[in-house]
């Protein structure tokens, strides 16, 4: 985490006392690039997909995110691109009761309009593998002074500036080596507002119970489906198990007590939501390849005791 967005600059400070906090520039308002801010909670927090791809910053709050069938942690300067109807949310965390008021800094872009543009302009050819790789979700590290300063630029301007603004930016991205890919499938998004209100509900609860014991069943009967068809259901959604997403939640919490907290390992299995400490070591090891003794004791090695 930066300082610089630990410590909001000035001229975020200012925009958040003039203008809105949340929602997208109008439709008239803007061309090919779409700039877009808000807080939480908030209507737009929610399992969702889209056309365009969609360049995301955190900059306020930590707490759980979901591409695709990727499972992980974000704190400000989190910053990710995801590309056209890949499925993602950001759930934020141990939030105060009046929320906050900046969160997400996005930007939003269509493939067509860059796809014509590209065989036209060879020189934009750099920011095609950029684009293949966003399908699965990219995330960048060590941009996000960089990336406040560019998303700062593009909402305070439009026309040929933001547009220079913005393919300076993908230059950046482009050029960025440090990164890593998320999802590892492709998932079958769903077409309809009611599904993608299902499936936003099921994530929200779990991420918010994880720590606590319920079951496929229970969750089946509070959205109305049998068991077999929550299962098949929710594996289009996720790209992952029921049983395998709920895991994947707890081991992730439980490596943030491993590594910010000196409880003994067995009280952090049962902190999580296991129940069974050999259950909690053989899932911990398949999914970070490592014991947690040893998970804890690197990350002791590499950040100190935190």
């Amino acid at each position: 985490m930066t300082n610089r967005l630990r410590n909001r600059s000035p001229e975020l400070e200012h925009y958040r006392l003039r203008e809105p906090t949340h929602g997208f520039e109008p439709k008239e308002t803007y061309g090919f690039l779409r700039y877009l801010q808000h807080g939480f909670p908030n209507p737009l927090v929610r399992w969702h997909y889209h056309e365009e791809y969609e360049l995301h910053l955190i900059v306020d709050t930590k707490g759980k995110v979901f591409v695709g069938d990727y499972i992980g942690q974000f704190e400000p300067g989190h910053l990710v691109l995801t590309g056209p109807r890949l499925p993602h949310n950001w759930i934020s965390v141990d939030v105060a009761d009046e929320g906050v008021a900046l969160r997400d800094m996005a930007l939003q872009f269509a493939h067509e309009p860059l796809e014509s543009a590209i065989q036209l302009i060879p020189e934009m050819r750099e920011i095609l593998p950029l684009l293949e790789r966003a399908r699965h979700g990219i995330e960048f590290f060590g941009m996000s002074e960089a990336a406040e300063d560019y998303f700062i630029q593009i909402r305070e301007t439009s026309g040929l500036e933001r547009f220079i603004c913005f393919l300076r930016f993908m230059r950046e991205l482009a050029l960025c080596q440090n990164y890593r890919l998320l999802s590892t499938s492709q998932l079958q998004s769903f077409d309809d507002d009611a599904s993608l209100a299902q499936v936003s509900t099921i994530v929200n609860y779990i991420t918010e119970h994880c720590e606590t014991q319920f079951s496929m069943t229970e969750l089946a009967d509070r959205v109305g489906m049998s068991e077999s068809k929550f299962s098949r259901f929710f594996k289009r959604a996720t790209g992952n198990s029921f049983t395998d997403f709920v895991n994947r939640l707890r081991i992730n919490k439980a490596c943030q007590l491993l590594m910010e907290t000196d409880r003994y390992i067995t009280n952090v299995c049962y902190d999580v939501g296991f129940n069974n400490v050999a259950n909690f070591n053989r899932r911990f090891l398949a999914l970070k390849g490592m014991t947690p003794k040893e998970f804890r004791r690197q990350a002791e090695d590499r950040f100190g005791r935190l």
